[in-house]
């Protein structure tokens, strides 16, 4: 990243004189990152880039699939390519909000209480089959996925840099899984679907690892990046051109979500930023230092798909919501 430094003051904001070459050591170090989780994780690239786009975007992470494809290996393999901490919370059913976030211990040599910090207090943190656990328990992690604190007994404690939520979760259909509140999703950056993965691709898994057996050996994998890079990547994308119908064409579709026949509730404005912010991350990807309509149509339906209800209609006649912006993204003007 020194190209970059010589663009940013210590603790202050870019120099907005920046120049397309710097943002080339971002697109460097994504590669990266994509190619180490390779060689654990196969057939994902697609996934792996989606995943460090929420990073970089310092926006959390929801993974959904069937049991078995990998959703918490890749979220392990893509926290270990962070210099960073790593925590893991395996959600259950019988979870409390104390075993999360901390509770008071007395401390019989000082004779008074003090607080124990729980697992949330890291800065990569996976939260395996997030919807085993009941709204009670979600609910502890409403404040700290958006203002990155915990307030507990009148006092507030500040997460460190970066804080990022990577939970996995199976279909709502499966036995045992709670519906998250709508709140708590809507903290969520994206929402990835993951399906099974092409016959030659699992062929490619069982000729990997045919000779190995048990748990799969990380070791292999080393950090590409830390909390500095991320936030010396924040402050060029916060800089990064985009036009003003862009932003336009970002607010029509959320907009059509609020007003389309077949939806009940739609996107928030958070969902609007969190599209400009995912497209800034892919328009570096591609070597660009500007966005185009075709890096919002790209992270859209990622972006908005956990964020919106259908109505009754709408699922009587099996539709979802990814089919529906998909919809919508085919009939909003696109900016030339």
């Amino acid at each position: 990243m020194e190209d970059m430094n010589e663009h940013i003051e210590e603790g202050g904001p870019i120099i907005p004189n920046y120049t397309a070459h710097d943002i080339m050591p971002i697109r460097d170090k994504i590669k990266e990152i994509i190619d180490e989780c390779s060689k654990v994780v196969i057939g994902q690239r697609s996934l792996v880039e989606l995943m460090v786009t929420c990073i970089l975007s310092e926006g959390h992470i929801l993974l959904e699939g069937v049991p078995g494809v990998a959703k918490t290996l890749t979220a392990k393999v893509l926290a270990k390519t962070i210099n960073s901490g790593f925590s893991r919370i395996q959600f259950t059913p019988d979870l409390m909000p104390a075993d999360i976030i901390g509770t008071s211990i007395f401390n019989m040599k000082e004779s008074e209480f003090v607080f124990k910090k729980g697992p949330i207090f890291s800065n990569v943190i996976l939260i395996d089959e997030i919807n085993r656990a009941p709204a009670k328990t979600q609910s502890a992690l409403f404040e700290v996925m958006e203002e990155k604190q915990i307030s507990f007994d009148g006092v507030t404690y500040q997460m460190e840099h970066p804080f990022i939520v990577i939970a996995t979760q199976n279909p709502i259909e499966h036995e045992g899984t709670y519906r998250l509140p709508e709140a708590q999703l809507d903290r969520f950056l994206m929402k990835i679907n993951l399906g099974y993965l092409n016959a030659n691709q699992e062929v490619e898994i069982l000729k990997r690892f045919k000779n190995k057996i048990g748990k799969t050996d990380l070791s292999m994998i080393t950090p590409k990046i830390d909390g500095q890079f991320i936030k010396e990547s924040k402050r060029i994308l916060e800089v990064l051109h985009v036009e003003d119908q862009i932003l336009n064409y970002i607010v029509k579709i959320v907009q059509e979500t609020r007003e389309h026949g077949k939806i009940y509730l739609g996107a928030s404005p958070r969902a609007s930023l969190g599209i400009l912010n995912a497209s800034k991350v892919t328009a570096v990807i591609a070597g660009r230092d500007f966005i185009t309509p075709e890096d919002i149509q790209f992270v859209a339906p990622h972006v908005l798909n956990h964020r919106l209800i259908l109505t009754p209609d709408a699922e009587m006649e099996g539709m979802n919501s990814v089919d529906i912006i998909n919809d919508i993204l085919k009939v909003i003007e696109v900016p030339r």
